[in-house]
């Protein structure tokens, strides 16, 4: 208990004073071992280390993450936009509802919430302003809509639920995503739309519909990359890691030849940026391996997970108090943190209740998008509203609109499972 209390109070303590969340996991499970077991045990960290790293399907985390960076910087973006805006057509809160299709577009070759907001909020932010949409309702829709991107596959925070869950199909988890995402992005276009008409926003939109199948045409390229990595899948032609490389190939193809707007120079920086966040992630991933070590060698997880079963019986009890726990996560943390730290001590607790693991997977990815866009960190919120030059409290006003929209979304795949569970049985996954 005690070695438990301290991996615990270690990893607290080290995330309230703004340590680095790779730091505090690694340091965290030191401290577990080094007061659990012995100093001679020390000698795993470097094996647990390797060994959280070492899994062939974390190939397509960095793959994915340079795909998502081509297609932001190819112009994608904005051929989106324009077909979005031609789908529409100019109405009150057109361009708003524009920005939240588009999110969900580049949700499709991201996989990220901050990447996709940072794409369509440098394209969008001006237009919607110079529209007469203010700065802190146009970050809030963009932060909202960018948040699909963890649902809408190729999620990268699915594929590490994939690889740290037993029996979890990656093609069934990005299958299980997509009835989801599409209901959350209803679930924010409506009050948006809602809000815009009562508050007189987009009174200075133009009147021009772009030609329907000019930018249909324009957008086909970004259009086929999420249709070729699910295609892909389904078939069979190549596997989740494979396909990452696919969409790699694919984005550089479109970038270079099709859209003509990457040059050498610019896809040796994609290269550098993506190389950088990857490390990033890796890192973090690499070093909660000591800290999943230590907690599972200390039986720190099964007795946090006895301690909430003993909260009570009920599993609808259990599963709104997971829920609370992990919107308050995803408040300050990124989606792949969360399901690093959380997933240890919440596997106990899904196997108890026998959840199934593609419909609890989808639904802490839809949690998690919730706190992308809810105060005080906000990671989604904080890139629209730098983009935007405005502070982030200047978007409560509208931002909590859009957070209880998508809670009742999330009730609802809650309660009705099978809009997570149709689809990949459908096409034959195993769920």
């Amino acid at each position: 208990m005690t070695a438990s209390l301290g991996l615990l109070a270690a990893f607290v303590v080290l995330m309230v004073i703004g340590t680095p969340i790779a730091v505090a996991l690694g340091f965290a499970g030191v401290v577990g071992i080094w007061i659990g077991l012995d100093a001679y045990a020390l000698a795993s960290v470097g094996t647990n280390t390797y060994n959280g790293l070492a899994k062939y399907p974390l190939i397509a985390i960095p793959l994915f993450i340079l795909t998502g960076m081509i297609f932001e910087r190819s112009g994608v973006a904005k051929s989106l936009v324009t077909f979005a805006s031609a789908l529409i057509g100019p109405r009150r809160g057109g361009l708003a509802v524009v920005a939240v299709l588009v999110c969900l577009m580049m949700g499709g070759m991201s996989g990220s919430g901050p990447a996709d907001a940072a794409a369509v909020a440098m394209v969008m932010v001006p237009s919607m302003m110079k529209a007469g949409y203010p700065k802190p309702f146009t970050a809030s829709v963009i932060a909202a809509g960018a948040s699909t991107a963890i649902l809408i596959p190729p999620s990268i925070a699915l594929i590490v639920y994939s690889i740290m869950v037993p029996g979890a199909d990656l093609r069934a988890l990005f299958a299980g995503g997509v009835i989801p995402g599409l209901l959350a992005g209803l679930a924010i276009i409506l009050p948006v739309l809602w809000l815009s008409r009562r508050h007189d926003f987009g009174a200075h939109e133009g009147t021009e519909r772009p030609p329907l199948l000019k930018s249909f045409i324009g957008a086909v390229p970004g259009l086929m990359a999420p249709v070729i990595i699910l295609g892909g899948l389904r078939s069979g032609l190549f596997t989740p890691t494979e396909a990452a490389v696919v969409a790699v190939a694919y984005g550089l193809f479109v970038g270079t030849v099709v859209y003509r707007n990457l040059t050498f120079a610019g896809v040796y920086k994609l290269f550098v940026d993506s190389a950088v966040t990857s490390a990033i992630i890796m890192l973090i991933i690499s070093l909660a391996g000591i800290f999943a070590w230590a907690g599972a060698t200390l039986g720190t997880f099964d007795a946090t997970a006895a301690a909430l079963l003993a909260l009570s019986d009920n599993q609808w009890v259990i599963l709104a108090v997971v829920m609370v726990f992990l919107l308050a996560a995803g408040m300050v943390l990124d989606g792949v943190s969360i399901y690093l730290i959380m997933l240890p001590l919440l596997m106990p607790v899904v196997s108890a209740f026998n959840w199934n693991v593609t419909w609890f997977g989808v639904v802490m990815a839809m949690n998690i998008a919730i706190g992308q866009f809810t105060p005080p960190v906000a990671v989604n919120l904080m890139v629209t509203t730098t983009v935007a030059g405005i502070t982030m409290e200047s978007t409560f006003r509208w931002i909590l609109w859009l957070v209880g929209s998508m809670t009742l979304a999330m009730v609802a795949v809650i309660v009705w499972p099978e809009l997570v569970l149709w689809l990949p049985r459908l096409l034959g996954y195993r769920v």
